[in-house]
C-alpha cells in the first residue's frame, strides 16, 4: 500500500453490537500503535437508525431526496455515539483536518463535507459504502476497507472469493453463483452481497480497490489483514 492512510467503514451490524464493535476497534488500535497505518478514518454507517429511516420512507413515501439526507445524518449521529463509547478516538467534520494531519485516529462525520460536495445521487442504491469510496477519492486513496461482520463475497459454494473484479461481481450476482439462503417466507435472498449496489460502480469509475474485512467478536480478520504472512490466515475479499 503506497500511502499509510487508509478509510474504515464501520458496518451497521458492528455498530449495533458492542462486542463486534469492540473487537473492531481493538484491532484498528494495534494497528495505529504499531505504525502499520500512519492514519485511520473512520466513518459509521447508518446502522439501525437508516433501517428506521427506510420503514418510515416505506410507509409515509417521501422523497428519495429527503431520505438520503436524513441517512447521511444517521451516519453523523452513529459517530457520535461512537465517540461517546470510545472517547479517546478524534472526531471532526472538517475535511481539510482529514488531509493535513499525518498522524491522526478519527472518526469523520460526513454530513457537512456532502452537502457542500453534493455529487452522489439521491438513492437508496447509495449508503455509506459508496459514500465511504468518495471521500477516498477525494483523499486520493486507492483503497478503501468496508468492517462488516461477514468474510467476504462467498461464491454458491460458501468460499470467499479473496479477489474480484467489480464487472466480475456484477456478472456472478446477475448468474445466480454468489451465496443463497431461502428466507422464512420462502423467498430466496442472496447470502453474500455485502456492499451497497452503487459501490461497484464507483470502484470501477474511481479505480479504488474495496476490502471487506470481518470485524466481528472473536476474530481477527482485521489484524491478519495487515500483519500476517500466511495467505491462509488473511481472509478478506478484495472488489477492485
Amino acid at each position: 500500500m503506497k500511502d499509510k492512510t487508509a478509510i474504515f467503514k464501520i458496518g451497521g451490524k458492528i455498530l449495533d453490537d458492542f462486542e463486534n464493535l469492540n473487537s473492531s476497534l481493538s484491532q484498528l488500535t494495534q494497528i495505529f500503535n504499531e505504525s502499520l497505518l500512519d492514519k485511520i478514518i473512520l466513518i459509521p454507517g447508518g446502522g439501525s437508525f437508516a433501517n428506521f429511516i427506510r420503514k418510515v420512507y416505506n410507509e409515509l413515501k417521501f422523497t428519495e431526496e429527503i431520505a438520503h439526507w436524513m441517512s447521511i445524518i444517521s451516519m453523523n449521529y452513529n459517530g457520535l455515539e461512537l465517540n461517546k463509547k470510545f472517547p479517546s478516538l478524534q472526531i471532526t467534520e472538517n475535511f481539510e483536518k482529514l488531509k493535513e494531519n499525518n498522524k491522526m485516529f478519527c472518526i469523520f462525520l460526513p454530513y457537512e463535507y456532502l452537502k457542500d460536495n453534493d455529487r452522489l445521487p439521491h438513492s437508496w442504491d447509495v449508503t455509506s459504502d459508496s459514500i465511504s469510496l468518495f471521500i477516498a477519492k477525494e483523499l486520493k486513496l486507492d483503497e478503501c476497507y468496508f468492517i462488516k461482520d461477514v468474510d467476504g463475497i462467498l461464491d454458491n459454494k460458501n468460499n470467499v472469493i479473496k479477489e474480484i473484479s467489480a464487472s466480475e461481481l456484477k456478472t456472478m450476482k446477475e448468474a445466480g453463483k454468489l451465496a443463497q439462503f431461502k428466507l422464512d417466507t420462502g423467498k430466496i435472498k442472496e447470502r453474500s452481497t455485502p456492499i451497497d449496489p452503487y459501490a461497484t460502480t464507483l470502484i470501477d469509475s474511481y479505480n479504488i480497490a474495496c476490502v471487506i474485512l470481518n470485524g466481528s467478536q472473536n476474530s481477527v480478520r482485521i489484524i491478519n489483514y495487515f500483519k500476517s504472512e500466511k495467505s491462509e490466515e488473511r481472509i478478506y475479499t478484495r472488489i477492485k
